[in-house]
């Protein structure tokens, strides 16, 4: 077993040392949390050694065939360069070897360690819809309650500000709560694990983590808009604001540990009602009186070696990667549409700077005589997966607010369209869509990550993938889609 694990560390080095490092030091991400999250599961490890070396017990297929889909899922993962699916393969890899090697009630003594390393898993930027939502929550209730106390403020979407215009607190997407959210279900799940004794009981507590995390947020958007109203505007948006977060900590953990003694109390006091029959015959001894596994009955000297067979090639296999080709870039080009005028713009300085070189960037604004108008941009994708993205990754960046994300056929291509505002700026339409040089197309990002994984994975080629962003004057269904249907592209790809 010892050599299935080093080899996985090999199988997964790129993941171990590369590709989690870098989404931990991600600003994007903000989980800096991840650094203690292996650490936390080898404390668990050592501190249920002795748990773990009594549960030891005769090999088991069951681990065998449990390894099968996330040797498949890793695989993919490995080599189409997804930190998600890499991780989620480790982790049940992780689980399925000591299955494998020392029957089930090993591999649910190490089962907690091993699940708790998948928040190791980014999901802040794949979740980033519900933010949104997260931040009008919050800056509801911290308005209400502000309110309530006699603050004389003023509420505009997620803004809220003093009635006389003294000072404006914008709940942007960082203050959404989101990313502390991760990280204070990472640090429920511990405090559950040590101190409640039913998984059940533990079960309860994790689920309280997210209402939990959620009142820490308000209480801090509470109090740096109490602190601008009543102290200084400036001081709660400047130092106040900077240093708030440890509000939401402190408001969370305390609560998570009320919560835990208020679960305790709860069915310490429902066990000990319960009567006590001494005719009922008391359960048996599970060391001693288990019941037959048809995957354990009959150990067999075989399943070790076809673990190690079926998982050690394959890691090197995963590991040694070969020299991948990049295929080549769709022609495309902006040109002249009949009925608009037209002229060519430059990629911005920012995109110049952030997306890798061998991205190619076209930009056009198109502007019709009734003064309708749109600014077309087609991204080709280089080498790096980071030169095509989602946009609503950085539309808010930029200062919008995304409402009615929505997916329409028009002239039979999908796209994705979202309505954007921007502070006093009427409402503008939003909309884009993916294709790659084999001519296969969609406006899900999701699939498109779908299709690049497999072409890389199995194919061993890194498509080079076309986003057309279109930022338009209509945001309604209608309007957009007119202005979208005169953008057309041949079968090679070309726009016109």
């Amino acid at each position: 077993m010892a050599g299935i694990l080093a080899a996985m560390v090999w199988g997964f080095h790129a993941m171990i040392f590369h590709h989690a490092p870098d989404m931990f030091r991600a600003d994007i991400e903000d989980m800096s949390y991840g650094w203690y999250v292996p650490l936390f599961s080898l404390y668990v490890l050592w501190t249920e050694r002795r748990k773990i070396l009594d549960s030891l017990e005769a090999p088991s297929w069951g681990g065998v065939l449990f390894a099968l889909p996330f040797l498949a899922i890793g695989f993919l993962g490995v080599r189409g360069v997804q930190l998600r699916f890499e991780i989620v393969a480790f982790v049940g890899l992780l689980i399925a070897v000591p299955w494998a090697f020392f029957g089930p009630r090993t591999a649910k003594a190490v089962l907690f360690p091993a699940l708790f390393l998948l928040f190791c898993i980014p999901l802040a930027t794949f979740l980033d819809v519900v933010t949104v939502h997260l931040r009008l929550f919050a800056s509801s209730t911290a308005f209400a309650v502000a309110r309530g106390l006699g603050a004389d403020i003023v509420q505009q979407g997620t803004m809220v500000g003093a009635a006389d215009g003294s000072f404006a607190i914008d709940v942007a997407d960082p203050c959404s709560g989101l990313r502390s959210l991760f990280a204070l279900m990472a640090l429920t799940a511990g405090y559950a694990y040590f101190t409640q004794p039913t998984w059940l009981r533990r079960g309860i507590l994790f689920a309280a983590s997210v209402p939990i995390a959620i009142l820490g947020n308000i209480s801090r958007i509470l109090s740096i808009v109490l602190v601008a109203n009543y102290a200084s505007g400036d001081f709660a948006t400047g130092f106040y604001h900077d240093y708030s977060g440890f509000v939401v900590f402190a408001v969370a953990i305390l609560l998570m540990v009320v919560t835990g003694e208020l679960i305790s109390k709860a069915f310490d006091r429902g066990e000990e009602a319960e009567p006590t029959n001494p005719s009922t015959p008391q359960p048996t001894n599970p060391q001693t009186h288990k019941p037959t596994n048809p995957l354990t009955h009959q150990p067999s000297p075989l399943i070790p070696v076809v673990a190690v067979l079926l998982v050690v090639p394959l890691m090197f296999f995963q590991a040694a990667t070969p020299e991948v080709v990049v295929a080549e870039a769709p022609a495309v080009s902006l040109g002249e549409l009949a009925g608009f005028t037209s002229e060519q713009l430059e990629a911005s300085e920012a995109e110049l700077t952030v997306l890798p070189a061998d991205t190619v960037i076209h930009k056009r604004r198109y502007e019709a005589p009734n003064g309708d108008w749109m600014v077309v941009s087609l991204v080709v994708g280089g080498r790096s997966k980071s030169s095509i993205h989602r946009p609503e990754l950085c539309l808010p960046a930029q200062g919008f607010a995304m409402r009615n994300p929505r997916t329409r056929k028009v002239a039979g291509r999908d796209w994705r369209m979202i309505e954007l505002s921007s502070g006093g700026v009427p409402s503008c339409g939003f909309a884009y869509t993916f294709f790659n040089q084999e001519g296969y197309s969609t406006a899900s990002h999701v699939s498109r990550i779908f299709r690049d994984v497999l072409d890389r994975s199995v194919l061993n080629r890194i498509d080079r993938w076309v986003m057309v962003s279109v930022h338009a004057s209509r945001a309604d269904d209608m309007g957009l889609a007119a202005l979208l249907s005169r953008i057309e592209f041949d079968g090679e790809g070309k726009s016109r």
